[in-house]
C-alpha cells in the first residue's frame, strides 16, 4: 500500500495556556456531525459524544486500574494538548475498495497525576465522518516500566435504549448466532455491537489495531442498564495485559452513520491501522478455491486415515482437475498430515507428516502443472505453543513445495492451561503467525482466531479468517437460519473479511449418500436453510479475498449456475451498498478490478422480498449483458431451495431491476460491457 497525499496535512498545535476551559476539550468530525467532548473535572477523566447535535454517549469513564500499581483514572490534569487533521488517500494490496480516504481531525492529549508520583497518559482521538476512535498510551516516564493491567476502564453510557443486535460475551468462540435486544436487555457482548436509535441512526462499537493487548468484549454496568464496561480477556492469574512502556492500547471504535448501508462501506477500521509493512507484495493474491472440507463435515468422509479418509492422493487430483478445468485458482485439502487420530491429545499434530495415502510432494508438483494453488492446512487442536515452536519449519516445508497459502485451526480449547483465545497470549500468537508467514511468503486464512480488527492493513498476508457461525454449522446441526446472513455484514463484516465459505449447491443433501453421524449437534434433519441462488448471492455480500465454493465438486458437475463462481472475480476496484436493513435484506455491488465487470449480489432473510434497484453505478457510455441468477418461480428455502432462474438481459445505467427474492432467497448479477 502506497500513501498518496492527496491533501497537504495541515497541522496546527494549540497550547494549554491558550485554553479558556483547561479542564475540557472538544473535537469534531470533518464535516461536523460528531462531536466529541473531553473532560477531567470532578477529579475523574471522561468523554462523551454527540453526533447532529443529540448526545449519543453521556459522559462515560476512562482510565485503568493495575496490579502492584496505584489506578490511573483519577486526580489528573491536562498538562498539554494537539489538535491536528488529515485528509489523504492510501492504495489497498486488495480489498472491497482500491483506493481509501483517510480524512480525520485529531485530539492529542496529555495527562498527569496533580500529585505523588506524577504519572503520565496520553489520549487520543480521531475522529471521522462516521465515527470516533480513541486510544490511550503510557509514555515512557521514570516512574512506570512494566505494567500489569487489572481492568480498563473505559465505558459507552449511552443515552437511549437502542436495539441492539450481539452475541454475548466469550473468551473462546465468535460461533454463536446473533441476538436483535433491546440494549437494555443485553448483559454483555463480543465485538462488534451495532445499534440501531428510534431516530433510524446506526452506532458499532468494536476496536482496531488490536496489538499486543487483550480482545475486549463488554459487560453490562451494574449501575446503569444503558452503560456497558470493557471487560478484557484475561491471563490465568486473572490480568489482563501485560507490557512495558512506552504502551499504546488497541483503538476503542464507535462507527455512527445515518444509514445503515454507509456503516457497511465505512474504512474506519481500517484507517486506525498502520501502512503496510511488507515490502514486496506481488505474491500476495486473492482467489477462488475448493476442497476437501466439507465431506468431513458431512460425515461422508474423515479426516483420518482409513477406507473413508477423504484427503487421499486420487481424491485430491480429482479436485486439482476441476478446479483447473473451470477457472478456479486454488485446492484445500485439510486432513492429509498425521494426528487426526489422536483428537484431544496434547500436541496430536507435528504438522508435516503425511498419511500414508497422501504424497505432499506429488500433489504440491501436481498442482503446479496444473497452474493450480495447493493451500496448505494446519489445524493446532489448540495446541498454539507447538505450532509456534515448529512455525520455521511448517512454513519452510510449505514454501520450499511452492505453497503461498495456509489455513489455520485452533478448533477446542486452548491447551496452554488458563489461556483463551482471545486473550493477550494468542493476540501475540496469531500475529506471530502472521509475520512468519510473510517472511515465507505464506498468505493465512485463520479459523478459530482473533475478530479481526484491520491488521490486514498492516499484514495484508492475513487474508480472512473465520471468526463467525460459518457454513460448516449447516453440515452437523439445526444450522445458520436465513436471516443470520442479513445480519452478518451490518455485525461481524464491519470488523473485516469473513471466510464464511459459501456455495453450497445440494441444500438439502440429497447426494451425501453414507453419512455417518459425528457430532452430537446433528438430530438428523441438518441442511443448508437459503435458495441456490442465494448461496450464489452470499460470495458478494460476504466479503472475502479467499472465497471458497464449499460443496462436493460432483454436485458443481454439468450444474448451469456454477458458472457463476467460473465468471466470480475477488479483487475489487470499489464496492458500493445499494441498499440494506439489518436482519432483513441487502444489496452489494462490486467492480472487478482487473475488468470493467460488475457483480451484485443481494438476499433476504425468511421473507419474501422485492426490491427496485437502479443501475446507476453502470458506465454512462455503456451497454452491458446482465447474466442473472434468480429465485425460480415458486423458489422457497423450506420447501423448494435449488430452482433458480438464469436469464440475461441487455441494461444500462439508466435500467432499473425489479428483483423478487423468495423467502431464504437471493439473487446473484454480472454485469458485462457489451462492445
Amino acid at each position: 500500500m502506497k500513501l498518496k497525499y492527496s491533501i497537504i496535512v495541515s497541522v496546527f498545535l494549540i497550547f494549554f495556556s491558550s485554553c479558556k476551559n483547561k479542564n475540557s476539550l472538544t473535537v469534531n468530525s470533518p464535516n461536523n456531525q460528531i462531536s466529541v467532548i473531553f473532560n477531567s473535572n470532578n477529579e475523574v477523566i471522561n468523554y462523551s459524544i454527540a453526533y447532529k447535535d443529540s448526545v449519543l454517549i453521556k459522559p462515560s469513564k476512562l482510565g485503568f486500574q493495575f496490579k502492584g500499581m496505584q489506578p490511573l483514572e483519577k486526580n489528573l490534569v491536562i498538562s498539554d494538548f494537539k489538535y491536528s487533521n488529515s485528509n489523504t488517500t492510501w492504495t489497498q494490496v486488495w480489498g472491497e475498495n482500491e483506493e481509501i480516504i483517510d480524512n480525520y481531525n485529531k485530539l492529542f492529549i496529555s495527562l498527569q497525576e496533580k500529585e505523588g508520583l506524577k504519572r503520565k497518559i496520553n489520549i487520543v482521538f480521531k475522529l471521522y465522518n462516521d465515527g470516533v476512535g480513541f486510544r490511550y498510551e503510557i509514555p515512557t516516564q521514570k516512574n512506570i516500566d512494566s505494567i500489569y493491567i487489572s481492568n480498563e476502564l473505559t465505558e459507552f453510557n449511552f443515552v437511549k435504549n437502542h436495539s441492539a443486535w450481539f452475541i454475548p460475551a466469550n473468551f473462546d468462540s465468535y460461533e454463536t448466532l446473533y441476538k436483535n435486544e433491546l440494549l437494555s436487555e443485553v448483559p454483555s457482548a463480543n465485538t462488534p455491537i451495532t445499534f440501531e436509535t428510534k431516530d433510524g441512526n446506526f452506532i458499532s462499537i468494536h476496536e482496531a489495531n488490536l496489538t499486543n493487548y487483550a480482545g475486549m468484549t463488554l459487560n453490562k454496568n451494574s449501575e446503569d442498564n444503558l452503560s456497558f464496561e470493557a471487560n478484557l480477556v484475561p491471563w490465568p492469574n486473572g490480568v489482563k495485559v501485560k507490557t512495558k512502556t512506552p504502551m499504546q492500547s488497541p483503538w476503542r471504535t464507535i462507527q455512527i452513520t445515518d444509514k445503515a448501508e454507509k456503516l457497511v462501506a465505512s474504512n474506519l477500521i481500517l484507517n486506525l491501522n498502520e501502512p503496510n509493512k511488507i515490502e514486496d507484495t506481488s505474491w500476495i493474491e486473492p482467489m477462488k478455491y475448493i476442497g476437501i472440507w466439507w465431506g468431513m463435515h458431512l460425515g461422508t468422509q474423515t479426516w483420518t486415515l482409513g477406507n473413508r479418509h477423504g484427503a487421499n492422493t486420487v481424491e485430491t487430483k480429482k479436485y486439482i482437475n476441476f478446479a483447473s478445468e473451470h477457472n478456479i485458482s486454488g485446492v484445500l485439502v485439510e486432513g492429509w498430515n498425521t494426528g487426526w487420530e489422536n483428537w484431544g491429545k496434547k500436541d496430536a499434530f507435528d504438522f508435516v507428516t503425511p498419511y500414508e495415502d497422501f504424497d505432499l510432494e506429488e500433489i504440491t508438483k501436481y498442482a503446479t502443472s496444473k497452474n493450480i494453488e495447493f493451500i496448505g492446512h494446519v489445524e493446532t487442536g489448540g495446541a498454539a505453543q507447538s505450532f509456534e515452536t515448529n512455525l520455521d519449519k511448517i512454513f519452510s516445508m510449505y514454501h520450499n513445495l511452492g505453497v503461498k497459502t495456509v489455513k489455520t485451526g485452533y478448533a477446542g480449547g486452548i491447551q496452554t492451561i488458563g489461556q483463551y483465545h482471545h486473550g493477550q497470549f494468542m493476540v501475540n500468537h496469531y500475529r506471530n503467525v502472521v509475520k512468519q508467514a510473510a517472511k515465507y511468503q505464506i498468505m493465512i486464512d485463520a479459523h478459530e482466531p482473533i475478530k479481526p480488527t484491520g491488521i490486514r492493513r498492516a499484514y495484508p498476508n492475513m487474508m480472512t479468517r473465520e471468526g463467525t457461525r460459518g457454513m460448516e454449522w449447516n453440515a452437523w446441526s439445526s444450522g445458520n437460519p436465513p436471516e443470520h446472513h442479513t445480519i452478518l455484514p451490518f455485525t461481524r463484516g464491519l470488523a473485516g473479511p469473513i471466510d464464511y465459505t459459501p456455495g453450497t449447491f445440494d441444500i438439502l443433501f440429497k447426494n451425501a449418500k453414507n453419512r455417518v453421524k459425528w457430532n452430537g449437534l446433528d438430530d438428523g434433519t441438518s441442511r443448508v436453510n437459503t435458495t441456490l441462488a442465494k448461496q450464489l448471492a452470499l460470495f458478494i455480500v460476504l466479503y472475502s479475498p479467499l472465497q471458497m465454493a464449499s460443496d462436493l465438486i460432483e454436485n458443481y458437475e454439468n450444474q448451469p449456475a456454477f458458472k457463476f463462481i467460473e465468471d466470480l472475480a475477488t479483487d475489487w476496484e470499489t464496492s458500493r451498498v445499494l441498499n440494506g436493513k439489518i436482519g432483513d435484506y441487502i444489496t452489494i455491488v462490486r467492480k472487478d478490478k482487473k475488468s470493467a465487470n460488475w457483480f451484485l449480489g443481494c438476499i433476504t432473510d425468511e421473507n419474501e422480498k422485492k426490491l427496485e434497484i437502479k443501475l446507476t453505478f453502470l458506465d454512462v457510455n455503456k451497454k452491458y449483458l446482465a447474466e442473472m441468477y434468480a429465485d425460480g418461480q415458486t423458489a422457497d428455502w423450506k420447501i423448494n431451495p435449488q430452482e433458480i432462474k438464469i436469464s440475461s438481459i441487455e441494461v444500462d445505467s439508466k435500467t432499473i431491476l425489479n428483483l423478487k427474492l423468495a423467502p431464504g432467497g437471493g439473487q446473484a448479477i454480472k454485469f458485462t460491457p457489451l462492445n
